[in-house]
C-alpha cells in the first residue's frame, strides 16, 4: 500500500503511542499524515519528508519567543523578591500569571522548533502533548485571573481582620496549586483519550488531532471563567465608586489601583486571546476544507501567544513597586560583574606591590573596597526608588 492510499484508507484505530516507522520504511507518521490530509491541512505544505531551513519568519518567532521567556523570567525574579519583603497575596497571584506566561513562551518555542516537515515524524501523543502545553498555559493564565478576581473581590467586599492575613496568604498557595491542577487536566484531556485519533469525521481543521467537541467543551469553560472575572470586577468597580462618593477614598485608593492594572490585564488578555477563540469557534461549526482562514491560522496564534509578552511590560509601568524590584535586580547584576572586575584588578594590584616591596597588602585596602561597595549599591538602591 503506497502512502496516498494508506491516508485515504479508512483503516482500524491506530495506538496512540506508537512511533513512526512501523509501517514500511519511511519514519513518517501515517496517524498524523492521515489526520492533516482529510482536514485539508497538507494542502500547499512542504513535502512532509523533505528538511527545510529556518525561514526569516520562524527566525522571528524564535527570538519572539525568547524575548517572551527572558523578560518573564526578569519579572518572576522581581515578583519573587517582593513576595520574601511583603507578604501580599496579590504577588503570589502575578507570579503565578508569570509561570503561566512564561512556559506560554517555551511551549510556543518547543512548537516552533518542533513545527513543518517535523511534525510528521512525531507520535501522536508527542503531537498531543506538544499542543497541550499550550492549551495548559492558557488555562492557566485564565484561572489565575480569576483567582485574583475572587480575592480581590473578597478583599474589597468583605475585609477580613489583620489577624486573618496569614490564613489569607496561604488559602492562596493552595488556590494557586488548584489552578494547575485544573490547568493540567483540561490541557491533557486529549492525551488521556479526549480527541479523534479514532475518528477523522470529528476532527478540527487547526487541530487535526484534536476533537471538535473538547475544543467547544474549552470554549465554553474559558468563557465562563471570562464572564465571571468580568461581572466581579464590575461589582467592585460599583462598590469603589460608592466608597469614593461617600469620602472613604483614601482606604480605597491602593486597592483601586492594583484595580486598575488587573483590568489592563483582563482587557489586553481578551484582545489578544479573542481572534483566536472566534477562529475556534468558526472551525468548530465548519466542515473539512470548506473554511478558507482555518488555513491560516499563524498570525491569530501569534497575537495570542504575544499576550505572554505584553503582560510584564504592564506590571512594569502599573505598579512601582514592580519597577523598583526590576531596578534593583538590574543593579544587583551590574554590581557583580563590577565586583568581578574590581576584585581581580585588586588582586593583582597587591600582589604586584608585595613583589615590588616585599610587604603584604594591608587591610585597610579592604575595609576601604568594602567601603566602596556599600557606597555603590546604597546610590544604585536610591536611583531605583527614585
Amino acid at each position: 500500500m503506497d502512502l496516498l492510499s494508506s491516508l485515504t484508507s479508512s483503516s482500524s484505530c491506530p495506538h496512540l503511542y506508537r512511533l513512526p516507522g512501523h509501517h514500511g520504511n519511511t519514519s513518517l507518521s501515517q496517524v498524523i499524515l492521515r489526520h492533516y490530509n482529510h482536514t485539508g491541512r497538507l494542502h500547499n505544505r512542504a513535502a512532509p519528508n523533505s528538511q527545510n531551513p529556518i525561514s526569516a519568519s520562524m527566525a522571528v518567532l524564535l527570538f519572539f519567543s525568547v524575548v517572551i521567556v527572558l523578560e518573564n523570567s526578569l519579572v518572576l525574579a522581581a515578583v519573587v523578591s517582593l513576595i520574601r519583603r511583603s507578604r501580599r497575596w496579590v504577588y503570589v497571584c502575578i507570579a503565578n500569571i508569570t509561570v503561566s506566561d512564561l512556559l506560554t513562551g517555551a511551549a510556543y518555542l518547543v512548537n516552533i522548533c518542533m513545527s513543518g516537515s517535523r511534525t510528521f515524524h512525531l507520535a501522536p501523543a508527542l503531537w498531543l502533548f506538544r499542543e497541550g502545553m499550550l492549551f495548559v498555559a492558557l488555562a492557566a493564565s485564565i484561572f489565575s485571573l480569576l483567582l485574583i478576581a475572587v480575592e480581590r473581590y473578597m478583599t474589597i467586599m468583605k475585609p477580613l481582620p489583620h489577624k486573618s492575613a496569614g490564613s489569607t496568604y496561604y488559602r492562596i498557595y493552595g488556590l494557586v496549586a488548584l489552578c494547575w491542577v485544573l490547568a493540567l487536566v483540561l490541557g491533557f484531556l486529549p492525551l488521556l483519550g479526549w480527541n479523534c485519533v479514532c475518528s477523522l469525521d470529528r476532527c478540527s481543521t487547526l487541530l487535526p488531532l484534536y476533537s471538535k467537541t473538547y475544543i467547544l467543551f474549552s470554549l465554553v469553560i474559558f468563557f465562563l471563567i471570562l464572564l465571571a472575572i468580568g461581572v466581579l470586577y464590575g461589582a467592585i468597580y460599583c462598590h469603589v465608586h460608592r466608597s469614593a462618593q461617600l469620602g472613604i477614598q483614601r482606604c480605597r485608593k491602593r486597592s483601586l489601583a492594583l484595580l486598575k492594572t488587573v483590568i489592563i490585564i483582563v482587557g489586553v488578555f481578551m484582545l489578544c486571546w479573542g481572534p483566536l477563540f472566534l477562529l475556534l469557534l468558526v472551525d468548530f461549526f465548519c466542515t473539512s476544507r470548506q473554511c478558507a482562514p482555518l488555513f491560516s491560522a499563524d498570525v491569530f496564534i501569534s497575537l495570542a501567544v504575544l499576550n505572554s509578552g505584553v503582560n510584564p511590560i504592564i506590571y512594569a509601568l502599573g505598579s512601582g513597586e514592580m519597577r523598583r524590584a526590576m531596578a534593583r535586580l538590574l543593579c544587583l547584576c551590574r554590581l557583580c560583574r563590577k565586583e568581578a572586575f574590581s576584585s581581580k584588578e585588586t588582586s593583582s594590584t597587591s600582589e604586584s606591590k608585595a613583589r615590588n616591596l616585599g610587604v603584604a597588602s594591608p587591610s585597610k585596602s579592604r575595609k576601604a573596597w568594602k567601603k566602596c561597595r556599600l557606597s555603590s549599591t546604597t546610590s544604585c538602591l536610591s536611583v531605583s526608588s527614585g
